[in-house]
Formats: C-alpha cells, sequence, structure tokens
C-alpha cells in the first residue's frame, strides 16, 4: 500500500515544525538538562533519529525483564529490575528529547524526524502500560485496560489536536512530561519498597489519615492503583476538554466547520468499543493473555497517530480508516454469534482463541512494520537524505541538504 502519493511529496518541503510546552518542569528543569548537560554526549556525527532509536532500546530491554520476572504483572520481581525500568525510562525521556536539539544544531531538522519520533512514543505508550501494571501487581484484568484506555487515548487526541491546529501543544501537565516522570518515580518507590505488592494496600490509611463519617468504606481502601487510574482518568478527561478546545479554536480562525474535526474522534471511539466488547466476551484473553492483546492494541494506535501524522505531513485529508479492526470485529461477531443463536463460534474459548490474538498480533507487526518501511523510504529517497545517519553533514557556509534536495527535485521536473 502507498501511504504517501507523487503529488504530495512537494508538500513535505513546506514542513516546519511548531509546538508549544506549557509545562514549568519542562521549561525551568528538564530543557536546560537536555541543552545543557545531556547533548553535550552525542556526538555531532550521530544522526537525530538514531538517538531516538537508541532510547527506545532501554524500554524494550525493560520490556524483557518483565516478560522475564512478571509476565502475568501480578508478581514481585527484584528489586533492582524496578530500578533498571526507572533508569531506562528517564534514559528514554531523555533520549526523546534530545533527538531534537541534535536535529537543530546538526541541520538535520525535518518531516522524517517528527514522523520517526511519533512512531517510536507511540510504540513505547503499550509497553509502558505493561511496565506500569507489572510495576503496580495491577494483574490482568479491568484496571490494566483501564490504564491502556487512558494512555493510548491521550496519546490520540494529543495527535488530532496537532493534526488540526498544525502545532504540538503540551499542557502545564502532559503525558511526555510529567506523566512520564511520575512512571520514573512509582519504579523508583517501587525499587525502595522492595515489590510491587506494596501498592496493593490501601493508600489513605497507608497515610495514616484518618477515616471521615462523610467517606465510604469502599473509597477509603481503595489502593494505590485504584487512586492512580482515577489521577489518571481526571487528567485524560482535562486535556480531552483542553484539546478539543485548541481544535474548534483554530478551526474557527481558519473559516473551517469546527464540529466536522471532532469526526476524527470517530476512529478512537470505535476501537474502544471493540476492544472492551471483545475482552468482556473473552475472558480467557482478559484474565490469561493480556499482555499480547495489550500491544496488539497499542499497534492499532500507532498505526492510527502514524496515519494521522503522515497526513499532517502532506496536508492530506484527515485518515479514518484503520484495517487493523477488521479482524478484532469479526472475532467479536463469532463470539456473538452463539449468544444470539447465530451459529457456534469458530474460536471458541480456548486455543483458538488465543491463536487468534498472536494471529492479530502478526498481522499488526506485518501492517505497522510495512507503513513505517514504506514511509520512511518514501520521504529518504525524495529528500535525498537518510534515516538512521546524516547523509548530508552540514558544513558552515555549504548548501543546506534541504536546499540540495529542493533543487534535485526541480532538475527532474
Amino acid at each position: 500500500m502507498v501511504y504517501i502519493r507523487q503529488r504530495q511529496l512537494p508538500k513535505l518541503h513546506e514542513y516546519k515544525y511548531a509546538g508549544v510546552d506549557h509545562s514549568l518542569l519542562s521549561k525551568y528543569i528538564l530543557k536546560p538538562f537536555y541543552t545543557n548537560v545531556a547533548i553535550k554526549f552525542f556526538p555531532m556525527s550521530m544522526a537525530p533519529n538514531a538517538i531516538t532509536l537508541s532510547g527506545f532500546s532501554f524500554v524494550i530491554i525493560n520490556f524483557l525483564t518483565l516478560l522475564y520476572y512478571n509476565p502475568t504483572l501480578d508478581k514481585d520481581c527484584p528489586p533492582w529490575v524496578y530500578l533498571s525500568w526507572a533508569i531506562g525510562l528517564f534514559l528514554y525521556q531523555t533520549f526523546d528529547a534530545v533527538d531534537g536539539t541534535q536535529a537543530r544544531r546538526t541541520r538535520q531538522s525535518g518531516p522524517l524526524g517528527e514522523l520517526f519520533d511519533h512512531g517510536v512514543d507511540a510504540c513505547n505508550t503499550s509497553l509502558e502500560v505493561l511496565l506500569f501494571a507489572g510495576a503496580m501487581n495491577l494483574g490482568q484484568n479491568w484496571h490494566t485496560v483501564l490504564v491502556l484506555f487512558g494512555t493510548v487515548f491521550t496519546f490520540y487526541i494529543q495527535t488530532w489536536d496537532e493534526y488540526h491546529t498544525h502545532q504540538l501543544t503540551l499542557g502545564v501537565v502532559s503525558g511526555p512530561v510529567e506523566g512520564v516522570l511520575t512512571l520514573v518515580v512509582v519504579y523508583f518507590i517501587t525499587y525502595l519498597k522492595g515489590g510491587a505488592s506494596y501498592w496493593q494496600q490501601p493508600m489513605l490509611p497507608t497515610l495514616g489519615l484518618p477515616k471521615t463519617d462523610l467517606m465510604p468504606q469502599g473509597l477509603y481502601q481503595q489502593s494505590w492503583g485504584e487512586w492512580y487510574i482515577l489521577y489518571g482518568g481526571l487528567v485524560l478527561l482535562f486535556n480531552t476538554v483542553t484539546s478539543a478546545q485548541n481544535v474548534m479554536k483554530a478551526c474557527r480562525e481558519r473559516g473551517e466547520d469546527p464540529y466536522k474535526a471532532l469526526l476524527g474522534l470517530a476512529p478512537i471511539a470505535l476501537t474502544w468499543i471493540l476492544i472492551p466488547t471483545y475482552l468482556a466476551l473473552n475472558p480467557v484473553i482478559l484474565n490469561q493473555h493480556l499482555v499480547p492483546f495489550v500491544i496488539f492494541a497499542g499497534l492499532v494506535n500507532a498505526y492510527s497517530v502514524g496515519q494521522m501524522i503522515v497526513r499532517h505531513l502532506v496536508k492530506d485529508r484527515f485518515p479514518f480508516k484503520n484495517v487493523l479492526l477488521i479482524p478484532l470485529a469479526l472475532a467479536i461477531g463469532d463470539s456473538l454469534a452463539p449468544r444470539l443463536g447465530l451459529w457456534s463460534s469458530v474460536l471458541g474459548d480456548d486455543v483458538y482463541q488465543v491463536s487468534f490474538v498472536f494471529l492479530m498480533l502478526g498481522l499488526a507487526f506485518g501492517v505497522y512494520g510495512s507503513f513505517v518501511h514504506d514511509v520512511i523510504t518514501t520521504i529518504c529517497d525524495y529528500l535525498d537524505i537518510w534515516c538512521l545517519t546524516i547523509k548530508h553533514p552540514y558544513v558552515e557556509g555549504k548548501q543546506d541538504p534541504n536546499v540540495h534536495a529542493l533543487k534535485h527535485e526541480r532538475k527532474q521536473h
């Protein structure tokens, strides 16, 4: 499948990064650290995308340790594992932030960098959900699904916001900054407390706060993990409302129908109708094989936001289709059929159902991998650049590589 048409390629030359970060933590602590300290560890010869990918490797290592020590998400790991997760995630965030600084100082900023950065962030999202669930012993249940929902929905909303406003807006509290650092702190505290079972204690009694007559017993006895999910839900609601306001304001300023832009939320709404429906119909997946399903759901979201970013770069229409939802819808139909008296389930509720989840996972890797390969090779060929190495190093007084690419295009025409 072709994701960027030849007629759309000239739009890549109009690319200009636009971003607003309202985070005080980022402004006064993180950005000075990135620009004055962290960037000095990376040579000028290193491509920005190579930095991004190197940072993601720390998350992959963290995920592999999770699979080895706690594949069911409900057991305590050796304390050093949680420390390695905290360090790995902090390094990922640092590398993810420094790649932009590296792109500017090596004069390698371009549309491929934004696409690559968002793509890696999208893949990291579902992995961090599993790591967080493992760090809090949430287990394979609806609590982990709720965390997945909040995380991928937030990522989708921010990308949808960027598509319509033409700039990435991070609020006072955002996932890439405060959200990631919150996870780092959670992992580090888990290390100090010696295991994830610490978070299964009721939070308010652990803090020594007395119960009042107005507070229900169930609320008073909620665990740390349940309170975190509640906190995440409030942040999600705030970010969703804020992004919707940003999008509607931008559309009105351009004279466009603001309510038409809201239709861009339909794909994520459909996705999150199908996902809980499938899991409710198949408790064997929810309670015993949630890890591969979460990775599948993460790739579904990564494919959606990846298409959005590509359409944003080439200024094309909003993408509503996601082929990866088709097998999920078919599986739901197969599970509903016997309940409606239509036909016996083909997949059943045992080994064939589990096999189908891994089949969907394999399909997701194939479709998303094909998307990534096609888009990267198309952009690299057109702009005359390489993805993970610098093809045209910047030399003071010499021509900018993007100008070289533009002249190359004109010569071809």
